[in-house]
């Protein structure tokens, strides 16, 4: 109901605003000071709420309206490559931030020299899982190292992983026997408990090798619950998987590994440009994207998708 309430309530606010705007150009038309300044702000403004409505519609999964788990890791590129896992992370926060979608960090394994290792976060907000799922696989950057005093170009690799927020409805049979938990010391920052006490949790489970931490809780009880709900995450995610690959293989359909294709490109030399490789757009615009302005790659990977659908 809930949920309901707020699509209508969107698209009300959305009518409003167009009333607000033909408002504002009556008095521009009839040259009242500073008119002109606010339509232009108030269509920009209504412009950019319009095309994120327009995007949701092409949300239709099963689990697109709920809240969502990222997870970026480090690949190929040694300090290169932390450095831009945590470029990554920034920008995909920065994203959340302008869709005033709530984040919480639950864990992040800092780099030797620099970025991070891996880190992980809760999104929370209506279709978050919808939108990151668009994001699910591995991202290459191009540049001139700043960890290169010879000024090399070097390319370097990170993963995403997205999984929606499931809640208890939903169920994912998990045994005692197949967990090992470890506890340890958290390394990053949260205080003097956080890290003199072995509060922070790791959970390995055994038959899938999936491996799930938390340090950021206040208590390791905390820190066990929350990994829990992320391993229960990421397991019904690998079901979902193994599910759309079983329908690929009996429609005759090629399936790349979704965390192991590389589906984005970031060069920043010899020349600026982003290119997603599967939908074919691309941005020179690199300050923006990095930035948080990823809706033009997530709106054309969602009509590439719903375009493929329809085929089928």
């Amino acid at each position: 109901m809930n949920d309901l309430k707020e699509i209508t309530g969107n698209i009300d606010s959305l009518e409003e605003r167009i009333e607000e705007i033909n408002l504002y150009q009556e008095m521009a038309n009839e040259g009242e000071p500073g008119a002109e300044e606010e339509l232009e702000g108030a269509f920009n403004s209504l412009s950019d709420d319009i095309n994120v409505q327009e995007t949701a519609t092409l949300l239709s999964g099963e689990y697109d309206q709920k809240s969502a788990i990222l997870t970026v890791h480090t690949g190929a590129g040694g300090v290169d490559a932390q450095d831009w896992a945590e470029i990554l992370l920034r920008m995909y926060l920065r994203w959340a931030e302008k869709k005033k979608f709530k984040t919480r960090m639950i864990e992040v394994s800092g780099g030797e020299e620099a970025g991070i290792k891996s880190a992980t976060a809760m999104v929370d907000g209506q279709y978050a899982y919808g939108f990151l799922k668009c994001e699910k696989g591995v991202h290459r950057l191009v540049r001139i190292s700043p960890f290169d005093s010879a000024h090399r170009r070097h390319t370097s690799f990170a993963q995403v992983e997205v999984t929606p927020q499931i809640d208890d409805t939903i169920e994912v049979e998990i045994k005692d026997d197949d967990l090992k938990i470890d506890t340890y010391r958290a390394s990053g920052a949260g205080g003097q408990h956080v890290n003199k006490t072995n509060s922070a949790v790791r959970i390995t489970h055994l038959p899938t090798g999936v491996v799930v931490q938390c340090q950021n809780e206040r208590s390791q009880y905390s820190n066990k619950n929350t990994a829990m709900k992320i391993l229960k995450a990421r397991l019904f995610e690998k079901e979902l998987e193994e599910k759309e690959r079983k329908l690929a293989q009996i429609r005759g359909e090629h399936m790349d590994i979704a965390w192991g294709s590389q589906i984005r490109s970031y060069v920043m030399h010899p020349y600026t440009m982003v290119k997603d490789h599967r939908t074919s757009t691309d941005s020179g615009n690199m300050q923006v994207i990095l930035d948080g302005g990823i809706d033009l790659f997530i709106k054309s990977y969602l009509e590439y998708k719903v375009r493929g659908a329809s085929k089928g």
